[in-house]
């Protein structure tokens, strides 16, 4: 897997890394930056998981939290970019760690493959349930709908097929819901907080947007605050998440090797700023923090929008968030297709040979986006019945993400041979990768952390549960047979010249 002189096209880069082109290239840097920047989504992430932070830290955990952890996700996001532009790949996380390993390479790439391709599944499952969550919301202040379990996960299964059949017509037709998803939430974040800044009456003082603390965990130890605080924290790093989708889309996007790295960073960078903007907007229009808190609409920013613009406006903001919240999910099942065919084109799923399948007329893998679109609605199917069950299963997304994302990165960093692309990070590529490498595993410890006291069946932190089950189910598949089979990243080349198939690049 070593890389030669850097190739003159994107396709002669691809053939260094042992692939023909399959899929159409037709994205450009914008479109990939605006993948990623969909699928972390502040109007989504931020808004669904807006009522974790209310409880557990308050506007502390909101403002300063989200700017803080932003900080921290920008150093991990900076230290994959390098790694993504050496290895402009569609495997990218997996592959990533198959090319640094010095030892086990195909160990390596097995374990952060299956995190990478459970973690990108729930993150689909949690995108697209939030946004049947919001809608829920939107259509009971719309027209009186009552909301209630059953008819939630209906609107969650209209929107992942309609999310399944938009990536099915095409890369083109994702490249433009993509451009204008990212015109979307940046000109609806200038929206929402223009309204909230102008419309309500009245308004927190600031200096209690940036210092008020909240606690709603019930725990009262002394220091419950600031543990109060660290668990808020959660909210930002579930909406940073995604953001690989610049590195998974690299084999349908110009330039690649320069412009995927950007995608990754600029979609981090972009989203800290507009993000602070709008949660200390949202933040500082609260009227009723306990009403916002417990409402009945199951959506706190939701309440806090009628309460500080009135009913109408309110629920036209509301819908700015639905119509986000869809392209969010559409990036999601994109990115999510594009790991899971990469995954597939080396052999490890079961049944890789069907979901490795590029349909010729479209160039995107469709098979391999039913796969993700079924796999998500299963992850969701046990919200009929028991939420924690639905949590304990989607928390495995930000934790089995993160573990996906720095495990190259440490790799990278012990790794002498390590060759760089042409977008890198000098001098500061140690520290950097360092920082990244700390701070997911701080953020490992915090997300096993006990959010809510009395500690019970209903209210445990099964996210721990849900990371062994994971890796001991990885561990037992991969000692038992895998081993034997699975040797990392396939090369394609070498396969389809060994058929006598054609190798030539296509559009």
């Amino acid at each position: 897997m070593s890389v030669n002189p850097a190739p003159s096209t994107d396709e002669e880069r691809l053939a260094q890394l042992g692939y023909q082109q399959e899929l159409h290239r037709r994205l450009s840097g914008f479109s990939n930056f605006a993948v990623s920047f969909s699928i972390i989504s502040i109007l989504a992430g931020a808004i669904t998981s807006y009522g974790i932070a209310m409880a557990a830290g308050g506007p502390v955990a909101i403002t300063l939290g989200w700017l803080f952890v932003g900080i921290m996700v920008t150093f991990v996001a900076l230290a994959m970019a390098e790694v993504c532009s050496a290895y402009p790949t569609a495997g990218a996380l997996y592959w990533w760690a198959a090319a640094l390993a010095k030892r086990n390479k195909a160990a390596w790439a097995w374990f952060v493959g299956w995190f990478n391709f459970l973690g990108e599944v729930a993150v689909t499952a949690a995108i697209d349930f939030g946004a049947a969550i919001t809608t829920s919301a939107f259509l009971s202040l719309t027209f009186d709908w009552e909301v209630t379990t059953g008819r939630t996960f209906l609107v969650f299964l209209v929107i992942i097929i309609v999310h399944g059949l938009l990536n099915t017509f095409g890369v083109n037709l994702v490249r433009v819901l993509s451009d204008v998803s990212a015109w979307w939430h940046l000109v609806g974040v200038a929206v929402i907080v223009g309204v909230l800044a102008i419309v309500p009456d009245n308004h927190k003082p600031i200096s209690e947007v940036f210092t008020e603390v909240h606690n709603s965990t019930g725990f009262t130890f002394a220091g419950a605050g600031v543990y109060a605080v660290l668990l808020g924290l959660l909210m930002a790093q579930y909406t940073y998440t995604g953001y690989d989708a610049s590195a998974h889309v690299a084999e349908e996007t110009h330039d690649a090797a320069r412009a995927a790295p950007r995608g990754i960073v600029l979609s981090v960078v972009v989203s800290v700023i507009a993000g602070f903007v709008l949660l200390f907007a949202i933040t500082w229009s609260i009227q009723d923090y306990e009403g916002a808190l417990g409402t009945d609409l199951g959506l706190p920013p939701a309440q806090i929008f009628i309460d500080a613009a009135g009913h109408d406006l309110g629920t036209f903001l509301l819908f700015i968030c639905v119509v986000a919240q869809w392209f969010c999910g559409m990036a999601s099942v994109t990115a999510n297709s594009r790991m899971s065919y990469a995954f597939a084109r080396d052999g490890a799923l079961p049944g890789s040979r069907l979901w490795k399948k590029v349909n010729p007329r479209t160039g995107t893998p469709t098979n391999s986006i039913w796969l993700c679109v079924t796999c998500s609605t299963l992850l969701v199917l046990p919200s009929l019945w028991n939420t924690t069950a639905y949590l304990a299963a989607t928390s495995i997304a930000v934790i089995g993400l993160y573990i996906a994302y720095v495990v190259p990165v440490f790799l990278r960093r012990v790794n002498p041979d390590f060759e760089r692309g042409p977008w890198h990070l000098g001098k500061w590529s140690p520290l950097v990768g360092w920082l990244a490498i700390i701070w997911v595993v701080i953020i490992c410890v915090l997300f096993v952390l006990p959010t809510s006291s009395p500690i019970k069946a209903s209210t445990f932190n099964y996210t721990i549960v849900a990371v062994i089950v994971v890796l001991g189910l990885a561990t037992i598949w991969w000692f038992a047979s895998a081993r034997k089979w699975f040797t990392g990243p396939k090369q394609n080349l070498i396969d389809k010249a060994a058929h006598g198939e054609q190798t030539m690049p296509t559009e």
